[in-house]
């Protein structure tokens, strides 16, 4: 389990396709002074994708993505140089200070747009329908890891602000108009969803 608050952005320095391309071998360098800490079978949140380390290196992981995993997420277009959020997994007594986060990514958004809003920016997002109906004014919502209140929540569109600290310190400020996100709902709108189809 995660929170969403980004610990760090990595950069994908190795890509080895697996299974004649199917499945892929990552690299990833760690900009954390306490990497050596990390173990192998350790879960890694890679912009929002909950991923096991393999192979370590003196400051680099290694992950195995799935078929799978690279046709439902971002991690299918990466490539050596792609920058991404990196968070470890929480341990017990962590500050929890964004919301719980599976690192299971429910599906992609497109950025839509992004427009100053005082001393912020508004970003909006276009997520397919059956994703946005998980999406609520004022709830929780995980954006290439990062965790954020949704602000605007329309048919197929949400929106969130960024303040420039969260832009410097994740791949926010990499992050432009057309760019496709992983998205993660919040678990409890997927329970409270799932009761409501038993009613």
């Amino acid at each position: 389990m995660f929170t969403g608050i980004v610990t760090g952005i990595g950069t994908v320095r190795a890509i080895t396709p697996i299974s004649g391309g199917a499945d892929m071998r990552l690299e990833i360098t760690t900009p954390w002074p306490d990497h050596s800490t990390i173990a192998i079978g350790a879960s890694i949140a890679c912009s929002g994708c909950c991923l096991t380390a393999i192979e370590l290196g003196s400051d680099w992981f290694a992950v195995t993505a799935s078929q799978e995993t690279l046709s439902l997420t971002t991690l299918g277009r990466w490539r050596v140089g792609t920058r991404i959020n990196l968070e470890r997994a929480l341990k017990l007594g962590d500050e929890l200070g964004g919301h719980i986060v599976s690192g299971h990514v429910d599906g992609l958004g497109d950025v839509v747009s992004a427009t100053p809003e005082h001393g912020s920016i508004r970003w909006v997002f276009r997520v397919p329908t059956a994703l946005a109906r998980f999406i609520a004014q004022k709830g929780s919502v995980t954006i290439d890891g990062v965790s954020l209140t949704v602000n605007e929540a329309g048919p197929d569109t949400f929106g969130v602000n960024i303040i420039p600290h969260t832009a410097e310190v994740t791949t926010f400020g990499l992050l432009k108009p057309g760019d496709q996100t992983n998205i993660e709902i919040d678990t409890l709108a997927r329970y409270v969803a799932r009761l409501q189809e038993f009613r």
